[in-house]
């Protein structure tokens, strides 16, 4: 069955990959990204060239996460193109790399306008179409740093929490409307990420931590080293995204590890973990009637 998908950050890394491979499976795709007649325009090319010899549809939103009005016009143009959206992935993302002291608010909130309420933009704007037809998926892109904190990545570690808090909030409440709910939690992958992450603006107490530039090149010296030498390929990622999207209603694990090289195993058993305390904790306060369901969790192999 031939679903539609509405993608954000589709421009770059894993939503690129995932429009294409889609695309390719005969998917319809509702490909946002930020300026697809600007600096994305040989993007949005490339997949209207793929499009054609597709059984799906392509459809190129201009698309800001951190606007409302933005996200809503595109749902709103979608719709009345479409008729319907029936997978939202909130895929956009920045991320930003240094000692934590040396952020100022303002950098955290512009992190959390992408990562964060961008996903709530999305959500609120498709949800009442989805529960009026009473079928839907969302799926939030998240990381293993969503379950696990390093050093040195606090802003992105931070929002990628509480993403995953507000999705599982989300998989608990709409539980009957027939809106499913699902979390990406992929490890490290060379998607260029990387180069487009933020350091901290007031550099001025980043230099107060002696040794700082040491510390983090060793540590980031052997995570980028295991990379190279395991070469973890991103088409696993949007392969994974394929494979939830087309599994059966009702099947779906919440949370999805795809990881084969930097710890996944270790983020399977804490969600394992973390779900039978999450059902454990329901019972103690006395609300495990009132929520309903409980946690699934498979790592791609």
């Amino acid at each position: 069955m031939s679903r539609v998908v509405f993608i954000t950050g589709a421009a770059t890394g894993f939503g690129h990959l995932t429009a294409r491979t889609l695309l390719e499976r005969g998917h319809s795709v509702v490909a946002t990204m930020r300026e697809p007649e600007g600096r994305h325009q040989l993007v949005a090319a490339e997949l209207a060239e793929l499009a054609a010899g597709s059984e799906g549809d392509l459809l190129v939103q201009p698309v800001d996460v951190t606007s409302d009005a933005s996200v809503e016009a595109a749902v709103s143009e979608t719709l009345e193109r479409l008729g319907r959206i029936d997978v939202a992935i909130n895929n956009a993302g920045v991320s930003m790399s240094g000692v934590a002291e040396a952020f100022t608010a303002d950098e955290l909130r512009r992190l959390f306008e992408v990562n964060l309420f961008g996903a709530q933009r999305v959500n609120r704007a498709v949800l009442p179409s989805m529960r009026a037809a009473g079928t839907g998926l969302l799926i939030h892109v998240s990381s293993t740093f969503g379950r696990f904190v390093v050093p040195y990545v606090a802003p992105y570690t931070a929002t990628k929490w509480a993403l995953e808090a507000l999705a599982e909030s989300y998989s608990l409440e709409l539980v009957g409307t027939g809106v499913e709910v699902a979390i990406v939690e992929p490890g490290a992958f060379a998607t260029g990420h990387a180069e487009r992450i933020v350091t901290p603006a007031d550099q001025e107490r980043a230099a107060g931590y002696d040794g700082l530039e040491e510390l983090t090149g060793r540590m980031w010296g052997a995570f980028v080293a295991r990379l190279e030498e395991a070469a973890p390929d991103a088409q696993d990622v949007a392969d994974a995204l394929l494979a939830l999207i087309e599994l059966p209603s009702g099947s779906r694990p919440l949370r999805l590890v795809v990881d084969r090289v930097t710890g996944g195993d270790v983020i399977e058993e804490l969600n394992r973990t973390a779900a039978g305390l999450q059902d454990r904790y329901f019972r103690e306060i006395a609300v495990a009637d009132a929520v309903a369901g409980g946690e699934k969790s498979e790592r791609r192999e």
